[in-house]
């Protein structure tokens, strides 16, 4: 059997009762990082050595056949560096092959820090959509806030430090500067911090610098759509991130609920330069 296990994300407290068990009993272990997993068993008071195997996002496709063949004569437990497995961390290719080849999959649940930070966000949590990590070049980075942009359900993403205030400027242009975030950073750690606000004022206050573990939520688009300078804005956004002028309207126009050629027009009409 493969079972996957939720760890800390922070707090050594949040071990499960069956985590300890499970680990203390272990006779195989798949890891992102077999350093981290060795010390959290000596965190945990665990004297159990378990035989350890890397499974990461270089090696997964690799070694998955190999676990998958050794869980069905015994229980491989797969751990991640914290939180769930599989959850933007390795373990989805593993049993999607386990699943195909018909070998039990279960899970013990754990800390997350997807439904942490949605949890203590104080946005909509009845719909949401986890986007994972934001991606790093900027033409990708705005396809994806322009995939998204018109979502009307709650939006979670997970960002680096050193890239979240120039990510939360690029979200306020792609999504609107009043639109409401958080930054959750350092979440059940001794340093945790929740800051809301528009998307504008989160940027500004990134600005300064931030530290540690961070995920960004971002409320959903408004129903009732965009307004013109809205749109307008979004169009610049997108014209100045590489997207031609005729592609970027068609993008926003409907989300603005305004033909494309009139948002072509207007946008014409608002950068034209004063005589």
């Amino acid at each position: 059997m493969i079972i996957l296990a939720g760890t800390p994300i922070g707090n050594l407290g949040d071990a499960s009762r069956r985590l300890v068990e499970v680990l203390s009993e272990a006779t195989t272990i798949a890891a992102e990082d077999t350093r981290t997993t060795q010390r959290l068993l000596q965190a945990l008071g665990i004297a159990n050595r378990p035989r350890l195997i890397p499974l990461h996002d270089h090696n997964e496709k690799r070694v998955s056949a190999e676990l998958v063949e050794r869980a069905r004569d015994e229980d491989v437990l797969v751990l991640s560096d914290a939180g769930m497995p599989t959850v933007s961390d390795p373990g989805y290719g593993l049993v999607a092959a386990a699943a195909e080849a018909g070998v039990e999959v279960t899970a013990i649940p754990g800390p997350s820090a997807v439904l942490t930070a949605l949890a203590v966000s104080g946005l909509p949590t009845d719909r949401f959509a986890f986007e994972g990590f934001v991606p790093r070049k900027q033409g990708d980075r705005a396809r994806a806030f322009a995939a998204v942009a018109d979502d009307p359900r709650t939006l979670v993403f997970f960002e680096a430090p050193s890239r979240t205030a120039q990510t939360l400027a690029d979200m306020a242009l792609a999504f609107g500067a009043d639109r409401r975030g958080v930054v959750a950073r350092e979440l059940t750690k001794l340093h945790e911090q929740v800051v809301r606000g528009t998307l504008a004022d989160l940027a500004e206050w990134a600005a300064g610098g931030v530290r540690g573990e961070v995920v960004l939520v971002v409320a959903g688009a408004d129903p009732r759509g965009l307004s013109l300078d809205d749109a307008l804005a979004r169009v610049a956004a997108l014209v100045e991130q590489g997207s031609r002028l005729k592609d970027a309207t068609r993008e926003v126009a409907p989300a603005a609920g305004i033909p494309a050629r009139e948002l072509y027009d207007a946008h014409l009409a608002a950068t034209k330069p004063a005589r």
